[in-house]
This record gives structure tokens, C-alpha cells and sequence, in this order.
């Protein structure tokens, strides 16, 4: 087996790089007996691989026809650990069966693979059914091998794996001389060896004799190592010398480095102190210019209020600073501090007592001179006489403006900075002051709004147009007026009582003037005068003014507040926003720059409701006198409204003046609502008199009235959908109530009442092409064709009456099965008596009872809506169609007889014509 081994490395594996460590000769289990040998090999490179190569034997000599490396070896199956069994198995992808020619070639070739496994892979082979003798023989091999060398891979008689070396070409050389020498050496194997020895020992003979010859010289070098230990010895002697004087020098160096450590030590300390004293020093000293000026510094000149600005904000950074552990134990820091906070007290004081008084300095600049809506009636009526008081009234109401407290927010403005300096080191101070503007400013405003919706109110009831176009002049008594503009506000500023001195001052003037609760009839009766167009254009103009007096006011003082009271922060402006003017005027911020916490947004919005408490209420007082004045009124005050609460949400949805207004707002639309509900329950309501003829009903020209004012109202308006809305409810009542008139009217034809007022809705629907009701202008052009062609039918009848029964006798012959050329033959039905009947209306009489019949239909229709012709012409075809009938019918029923009627068709269309001219 090692000569096959040799020669295995020498063809096959050399030439690979490969090292054969173990080789066992199989055959495959099972099959027929073709030997050939399993091989575990390892390169010689780095990094080692492993192998298990097939050799198959063949007659041309050994071939390698197969490998797997060992690292895809999952199991390897000895088959019984206890009993001699040649059989073994190897999993690598498939299970490969093969059966050794030996039991000891297989326990040796599976203890190499072992072997190799525990040395060279991480992955560990299981080992099955394997004698443990032989998987314990590398650990007990490795004890007994020397340290430093390495154990063997493959027995005692292989090299160990990591010390082979192969031959070099010249050691191949001498070794092949040296066989070739003895030419017995693979034939005779020990002779060769014994040669060998006895060559080895001839040799350590000359060595051990060349040892003994060179003694001489060992002495020689015994001596001299002796020298060099005497030499080692006087070395070591200096040597200890001088590390005695380098431990005294030593000492030294340590007491200099320890003094000079103690130096630096100083001079950090010395350095940190001063870093220190320096720090209190840069920021908690205050310059003597700050502290006179927070002493001392004029708070009513610009010049004053920047010193005072600046020493605030220095004594804030001074009290701000941030010490750093153990100063607040220092006196000097204690003092500083106590110093600090007494500034801080006194200056809050004195700025607190300063911006009071300016408060209410301004407070009563602004209410100086102001002189109430009561007063100026009376200074009016004490005018001398002759003096026209209404040019006087006039003049005043024509300025329906409110105050612009610009000039006050600028001079406020100056003290911003120190409002913000005292917020954040005196809350309380701070708080006082924010009630006490809060008040005066509440004061101010409450006597001006009352004052402002006085007039409006003034404008809105006291004044109407005469029938020359002039204002008239209230003929009240100063008493009388007085009290009368004192009730348009009560305690809570509501209006009281249907008997209310407004309705008096609102109708007193003119007998003409329209009723205070306006509705589709009346609008209908006065079809929308001149003077209901310009109070409800005068109302209109004096809403919007309210409206566009307060949306400014409201928005300035609230920006004031913000920017003042100091609420939010305003980041940097971008580019094309708006900010202060020269003159003091706060423009209103877009929504973005309101970032307030919602603290301040609930105290800003509390400022707001306190100041300006008086607003929803003056409006809610307005708006039910407008709507008291007349209902329609609510139209205007929806659009406007809504208008007014958009813009409002679109500058600030969380304002003031957009939640006051959206309150209102709320209002106006359940006013609005209570509006069409009105003019539907007056629809319900109306009355027909018996003893005269219907027309047009009231409501259905009062829709029209309304329709066109609602669309010029709402034109481009919010609120569209409300009007829609109400119109359909409007035109359902209108169709309703117009079918319950019909029904109930007893002098004026159910049809006529039903034509007459539909084609009226219809012809109203057409021109103002209302899209939300074009199926109900399709429903009343149905409505009205139908009653129409009813109309006809029924007020046409018959005018040919026994012509028409004769006609209707020949019809009845005819569906019994008489054919119709046989019907002359019927005694009753025969020619002669058809002549008869045809005498009996000849031309004379059938346009005389055509007269009498445009007579009756003249009657029955009205002037208005002029349908006389189209029923008249209507009636004309129905009486051609009933002609043409009777003459088919002859035909038919008498052909040959000649029978004709005693007027043709050219007689009737003159007859229609000419009674149609003569009336």
C-alpha cells in the first residue's frame, strides 16, 4: 500500500500541488467488484483545501475521475462501532455507499478524515456508528509530542501537516544516486536500511573524533568567557555608582517639579478668579446712565422713552444672567442683585403711574367736546328760526363715520418695548394695566358706537322722500324726538313693541310711504315705487357704511392690543407685506403673522369682548329696526353681512371681529328665513273677493317684484345658495296658493285664474333665467298651455249645437255597423233634414254668437297680462277644426248631395277678424 501510495502522489497528486495523506482501496456496495481508491488529500498552498479525490484504476494505469471537498461532507457512516465491518457511507449531495477491502483501511481512512475535519473546517462532520478509539487517537497523538513541534496528521509514520517540505532537486539527486548504488533498495528494503545504519554510525564515529580534537580549543574559549565575566563584574560596579548619583539627582527634580507644580497651580487659580471677577463685573454691573435714566428718565419725550428702553433691556440682561454655582453666595452679587431688584420695582412703579395717566389723558382728550346724538337734537330744535333744521340733520347724518383712534395707538405705540419689559418682570403691573385700558378704552368705545348706531338708526327711520324728490324735515317737537331716539336703546339695545315710537318716526312723514312689514302682496300692489327703491338703496348705502366704519376700528384697536400688550411675536416681514406707517396707522397682519399661544390668543380675544362689548348688540338693535322697517331689508343686510364675515375670516379667522360678526350673521339669516316664511304664510292667507274678477294675483307680481330685486342683491353674492334656497320654497307656495285661488274663485273660471297667473310666472322665470328654477319654469309653461287649450274647449262649447247633435246621431248609426254612405238612408239622418239643420245657422247668426262669446271671454280675463288675442285666435283654430269635422263627415256620410255649410272657411276668419278689430 505505500508503494501505491508513492506512486499515486508521484502521478497524480503532485503534479496538482497535492499532498496524499490517506488512501483505502473500495468497490461500490451492491454492485460488481470494479475496485479503485478513495484519497484525502490537502493542497500545498494557502489557504489550504481539502479533498476526497476517486481514483479509478484502468489498464492504461491510475486516473482521477472524481472530487468533492471535505467542507460538503455532512456525515460520515461507519455502519457498527462494535464489529469489524468493512461497509462505510459519505454525505456529500447524495449518499455514496462504498464497502474497503479492509476493515483497517477504512478505520484509517475515516480517522484521517476526522482528523482533517477538527483541523482545517469550522463546519463539524458528524461522525456516525464510529468506534470513539478512533476519533480519540489525534488528542493522545498531540500529548505526546514535543512543544514547539507540530503533532501528525495521518499516524507515526506520516510527516506532521504544517513541517513537510518537499525534496529539493538536489536531495532527489543524491537519493537516486544512492538507490541506484543498491540496486536492492526497493527490492530489499532492510538490507537497505541496515546499510544505511551501518553508514550513520561510521559517521558519528568521525563526529565524536572531531569533537575530541577540537578540546584544545574549547579551553581557549573557557578562558576567555571567564575574562568576559571578570569584565561583566567591573561594569556592574560603575553602573551602581552611577545610579547613586542619578537617585540624588532624582530627588532634586522631584522637589523642583513639585514646586513648580505648585506654581501653575497658583496661577490657574489666579487666572480662573480673574475670568471670574471679570464676568460679575461685564454683566452684572450697571452704567450709571441707566440707572438715572430708570430713576429719573423723562417717559413723555421720544428721547427719554429710547434711554428708558435701553436701561430696561440692560437691567433685564443684568438680572437674566446666568451665575454659575457659588456666586449667589458672594456679597457683592447680593447687593448687586438687591440694587437690580430695587430698580426693577421703581421703574415698574413710575411707568405704571406714567402710562395710567397717559391713559387717562388720552382717555379724555378723546371724549372732550363729544357731543351725543340727544344733544345735538336739542341745539338744533333751539336753532333760530327760520333755520332749517333738516339741512342742519342732514349735514351730520351725512357723516356716518366713527373716530380713528390712530393718534392714540401711536403715541402708545412709543412705550411697546416697556410693556414687554414689564410683562416679563412685573405680571401683576403688568395685568393692572391691561384692565385699566381695558376700561377707559371701554368707556370710550361704548359712547361712541352708542353714538354711531344712533345715527344710523337716525338715517335709517328718519327721513323719507317727498313726491319732489327733496328730503322732508321730521315735524317733531325736541321732546317728542328726544324721546323717541332714546328708545331705539333700551338697557339691553333691543327694540320693544309693534307700537315702538320707530314705527312712528319711520311713518309720520309721507301717507305714501310703504307699510313697515313689506310683503309679495303690497310689493305686488305698489309694483316697487321709486320711493321703496330709494329707502331700501338709502338702507343699503347705510348698512355698508356701518359695516365698513366697524371692520377697520375693530381690526386696528385688536392689532394695537397684539402689538401694545405685546401677545404674540411677530416674525420677519416678507416681501410685500404691510407694516406700520410714518403716521402711526397699524394695517391689519395676514393670518400667518397671528402665532400667539393660546393663553394670549384667549386674553387678546377677552380684551376684545370687553372693549368692544356693545357691538353685537348695536348690531342686533340695527338690524331688527331695518327689518322692522321693512322686511325685504334682510336681503341686503345677508349679502352684506357675508361679505363682511369672508373678509373678516380672511384676515384672521380667530378675530374679533369675525366671530362677533359670524354671531350676526346668524341672525341676519334667521331674519331672512323669517322673511319668506312670512310672505308664504300672507300667500296662505290672501282673500278673493267674491263679486270681482280674479287677474293677477298679487303674490305672483309680487314674485316677480322680488325675483328681480333679489338677483340685483345677490349678483356675484356668498350667499347664493340662501337665495336659491328661498326661492324654491317661494315659487312652491306661489304655485300652490295659485291652484287653491283657482279652485276657491267663483266669478272668474278655474282655467282663466290658472292661465293668466301661470303664463305670468312663466314669462317672470323666462327673463330672469333663475337656473335654480328651470323645472319650475317648465311646469308653469305646462301649466299654462293646459289651461289654456281647457279654457277654449270649454268657453268654444258648441256653437253649432244642433248641427253638433245631428252630427253626433250619424256617429251613433255609424258604430251600430251602419256604413257611412248608407246613413242617408236613415229616415231621421237623410238629406232632407241635414238641410234643415244647415239653415238653421247661417252666417248672421254664427258671428253674432261669436260677438258674444269675445264678449264673455273679455269678461273673464284681465287687462294686465293682455291674453285676449291669444285666447281669441286659440278659439278661432278650435272652431276650424270642429268646421272641418262637419264637412268630412258629409262628404263621407252624403257624397253627391251637394250640401254645403251656409258660411265657408274665409267667412269664419273675417268673422274672428272683425270682431276682434271692433272691439
Amino acid at each position: 500500500m505505500t508503494a501505491i501510495k508513492h506512486a499515486l502522489q508521484r502521478d497524480i497528486f503532485t503534479p496538482n500541488d497535492e499532498r496524499l495523506l490517506s488512501i483505502v482501496n473500495v468497490c461500490k456496495a451492491g454492485k460488481k467488484k470494479k475496485n479503485c481508491f478513495l484519497c484525502a488529500t490537502v493542497t500545498t498552498e494557502r489557504p489550504v483545501q481539502v479533498k476526497v479525490v476517486k481514483v479509478k484504476k484502468t489498464d492504461k494505469g491510475d486516473k482521477r475521475q472524481m472530487a468533492w471537498e471535505l467542507r460538503d461532507l455532512t456525515e460520515v457512516d461507519a455502519k457498527d462501532a462494535n464489529k469489524e465491518n468493512p461497509e462505510f457511507d459519505l454525505h456529500f449531495e447524495k449518499v455514496y455507499r462504498w464497502v474497503a477491502s479492509s476493515t483497517a483501511e477504512k478505520n484509517s481512512f475515516i480517522s484521517c478524515i476526522w482528523k482533517l475535519n477538527q483541523r482545517y473546517l469550522r463546519k463539524k462532520v458528524e461522525f456516525v456508528n464510529v468506534s470513539p478509539q478512533l476519533l480519540e487517537e489525534l488528542p493522545k497523538a498531540e500529548e505526546s509530542v514535543p512543544s514547539g513541534e507540530s503533532p501528525s496528521v495521518a499516524g507515526g509514520d506520516e510527516d506532521a501537516l504544517d513541517d513537510y517540505q518537499e525534496l529539493s532537486s538536489r536531495e532527489e539527486q543524491d537519493i537516486e544516486g544512492m538507490m541506484e548504488d543498491c540496486e536492492y533498495a526497493i527490492s530489499n528494503a532492510e538490507a537497505f536500511a541496515e546499510k544505511l545504519s551501518r553508514e550513520l554510525q561510521v559517521l558519528d564515529g568521525a563526529n565524536i573524533q572531531s569533537i575530541m580534537a577540537s578540546e584544545k580549543q574549547v579551553n581557549i574559549l573557557m578562558q576567555l568567557l571567564d575574562q568576559a565575566l571578570a569584565e561583566v563584574d567591573n561594569i556592574e560596579g560603575k553602573l551602581l555608582s552611577y545610579e547613586e548619583m542619578l537617585q540624588s539627582v532624582k530627588e532634586q527634580m522631584d522637589q523642583i517639579s513639585q514646586s513648580n507644580r505648585l506654581i501653575q497651580i497658583s496661577s490657574t487659580n489666579n487666572g480662573k478668579l480673574l475670568d471670574e471677577i471679570q464676568f460679575l463685573v461685564n454683566y452684572m454691573d450697571l452704567s450709571k446712565g441707566h440707572i438715572k435714566a430708570l430713576q429719573e428718565g423723562d417717559l413723555s419725550s421720544p428721547k427719554g422713552i429710547e434711554a428708558c428702553i435701553n436701561a430696561s433691556e440692560a437691567l433685564s440682561q443684568c438680572m437674566n444672567v446666568a451665575l454659575k454655582p457659588g456666586h449667589e453666595k458672594l456679597m457683592a452679587v447680593k447687593q448687586q442683585q438687591h440694587l437690580f431688584s430695587e430698580l426693577r420695582d421703581a421703574f415698574a412703579r413710575r411707568l405704571t403711574n406714567h402710562l395710567n395717566n397717559v391713559f387717562v389723558h388720552q382717555f379724555n382728550h378723546f371724549s372732550h367736546f363729544k357731543m351725543t346724538i340727544p344733544q345735538f337734537y336739542r341745539s338744533s330744535c333751539l336753532s333760530l328760526p327760520g333755520h332749517d333744521q333738516s339741512s342742519t340733520l342732514s349735514q351730520h347724518t351725512a357723516e356716518l363715520t366713527l373716530p380713528k383712534h390712530s393718534p392714540l395707538h401711536r403715541d402708545l405705540l412709543r412705550y411697546a418695548k416697556l410693556m414687554e419689559w414689564l410683562k416679563n418682570t412685573q405680571r401683576e403691573k403688568y395685568e393692572g394695566l391691561s384692565r385699566t385700558y381695558v376700561d377707559y378704552m371701554t368707556r370710550l368705545y361704548e359712547r361712541e358706537i352708542k353714538d354711531f348706531f344712533e345715527v344710523a338708526k337716525i338715517k335709517m327711520a328718519g327721513t323719507s322722500k317727498d313726491g319732489k324728490g327733496k328730503f322732508a324735515t321730521l315735524p317733531r317737537k325736541e321732546s317728542a324726538l328726544k324721546q323717541e331716539t332714546e328708545s331705539l336703546h333700551g338697557s339691553s339695545g333691543k327694540l320693544t313693541g309693534s307700537t315702538s315710537s320707530l314705527n312712528k318716526l319711520a311713518v309720520s312723514s309721507s301717507n305714501s310711504r310703504r307699510s313697515q312689514s313689506s310683503s309679495l302682496l303690497d310689493m305686488g300692489n305698489m309694483s316697487a315705487s321709486d320711493l321703496d327703491v330709494a329707502d331700501r338703496t338709502r338702507f343699503d348705502k347705510i348698512f355698508e357704511q356701518v359695516l365698513s366704519e366697524l371692520e377697520p376700528l375693530c381690526l386696528a384697536e385688536q392689532d394695537f392690543i397684539i402689538k401694545f400688550f405685546k401677545l404674540q411675536q411677530i416674525p420677519t416681514l416678507a416681501q410685500g407685506e404691510n407694516v406700520d406707517d410714518s403716521d402711526g396707522a397699524v394695517h391689519s397682519r395676514p393670518p400667518s403673522e397671528h402665532r400667539y399661544s393660546i393663553s394670549e390668543k384667549d386674553m387678546v380675544r377677552m380684551m376684545m369682548n370687553k372693549i368692544f362689548q356693545s357691538i353685537e348688540t348695536e348690531l342686533n338693535s340695527l338690524i331688527a329696526l331695518g327689518d322692522k322697517i321693512d322686511s325685504f331689508n334682510s336681503l341686503y343686510m345677508l349679502v352684506k353681512m357675508s361679505h363682511h364675515v369672508w373678509t373678516a375670516e380672511n384676515v384672521d379667522p380667530a378675530s374679533y371681529l369675525s366671530t362677533t360678526l359670524g354671531n350676526v350673521l346668524v341672525t341676519v339669516k334667521r331674519n331672512f328665513d323669517k322673511c319668506i316664511s312670512g310672505q308664504i304664510r300672507q300667500m296662505e292667507e290672501v282673500k278673493i273677493s267674491k263679486k270681482s274678477k280674479v287677474g293677477l294675483l298679487p303674490f305672483v307680481t309680487g314674485f316677480e317684484e322680488f325675483a328681480k330685486l333679489a338677483e340685483a342683491i345677490f349678483r356675484n353674492a356668498e350667499r347664493r345658495g340662501d337665495l336659491d334656497k328661498a326661492y324654491i320654497k317661494l315659487i312652491r307656495a306661489v304655485f300652490t296658493n295659485v291652484e287653491k285661488v283657482a279652485n276657491e274663485s267663483q266669478k272668474t273660471p278655474c282655467d282663466v285664474v290658472m292661465m293668466e297667473n301661470f303664463h305670468h310666472i312663466f314669462s317672470t322665470l323666462s327673463s330672469l333665467k333663475i337656473s335654480c328654477l328651470e323645472a319650475e319654469r317648465k311646469d308653469a309653461k305646462q301649466k299654462y298651455t293646459d289651461h289654456l287649450q281647457s279654457y277654449v274647449i270649454n268657453s268654444l262649447g258648441q256653437p253649432l249645437e244642433k248641427l253638433n247633435h245631428f252630427f253626433e246621431g250619424v256617429k251613433a248609426r255609424v258604430a251600430q255597423g251602419v256604413r257611412e254612405e248608407e246613413v242617408s238612408y236613415q229616415l231621421a239622418f237623410n238629406k232632407q233634414e241635414l238641410r234643415k239643420v244647415i239653415k238653421e245657422y247661417p252666417g248672421k247668426e254664427v258671428k253674432k254668437g261669436l260677438d258674444n262669446l269675445y264678449k264673455k271671454v273679455d269678461k273673464h280675463l284681465c287687462e294686465e297680462e293682455n291674453l285676449l288675442q291669444v285666447v281669441w285666435h286659440s278659439m278661432q283654430d278650435e272652431f276650424i277644426r270642429q268646421y272641418k269635422h262637419f264637412e268630412g263627415l258629409i262628404n263621407r256620410c252624403y257624397p253627391g248631395s251637394g250640401i254645403t255649410m251656409e258660411f265657408t272657411i274665409q267667412d269664419m276668419l273675417e268673422y274672428f277678424s272683425s270682431i276682434a278689430q271692433s272691439h
